[in-house]
């Protein structure tokens, strides 16, 4: 074998080691992405699913407070208005997550939704026969557990929005998130009529 053909043998074999190496560092690089862009949707439904709760929640709780405060019909009008905007904004695809402005409107739709919440609990102190009925403490109770779920939900989502924004905004990879059109996140920031669970006393 000639000198030449030696040469152009390393040549080859040096720009075949580089391309499976770049291709190795893309596609890892992408599943990776892919699996963190998941990992977020997948959190995005529990936050989801622990708002529906709460959403599920409100009807029964409203009806009871009924029976004892009817004439409370302010609070009950925010509610239902707070619920209805809520639930137009409830059952969507984790697409809001690709759009900043979407994904406020359902945090203040739901911040709006949580503040109605605790006028209608703070109405309930004025009546204590409603206090002790057995029907209302354990949807106060379910609420309160509700609230929380929310709050776990919401923290787990930003830990995982924080891990995948971290991981395409990093330089080489976020060269690649670019050319594959994975995007920045938003994080769920609490609003302020949302930032703490409705105060639910026994």
């Amino acid at each position: 074998m000639s000198k030449g053909t030696k040469t152009l043998l390393a040549v080859v074999a040096g720009i075949a080691v580089l391309v499976f190496a770049g291709v190795s560092f893309y596609s890892g690089n992408y599943n990776r992405m892919v699996a963190l862009d998941e990992a977020v949707s997948s959190q995005w439904g529990q936050v989801e699913n622990a708002y529906q709760r709460r959403f599920d929640l409100i009807p029964n709780l409203v009806a009871t407070v009924k029976g004892y405060a009817a004439h409370e019909s302010g609070v009950f009008t925010a509610i239902a208005e707070a619920r209805s905007k809520a639930g137009g904004v409830m059952n969507i695809s984790d697409e809001v997550l690709q759009d900043p402005e979407a994904f406020e409107r359902f945090q203040q739709a739901q911040g709006e939704l949580g503040s109605a919440l605790q006028r209608l609990l703070v109405i309930t102190e004025n009546y204590p026969d409603l206090k002790a009925n057995e029907n209302f403490l354990g949807l106060q109770n379910q609420l309160e557990g509700t609230e929380n779920r929310i709050a776990v939900e919401r923290k787990r989502f930003n830990d995982m929005v924080q891990q995948y924004n971290s991981f395409i905004r990093q330089f080489p990879r976020a060269i690649i998130a670019n050319m594959a059109g994975f995007r920045v996140k938003s994080y769920f920031k609490a609003v302020e009529s949302a930032n703490q669970a409705p105060e639910v006393e026994f």
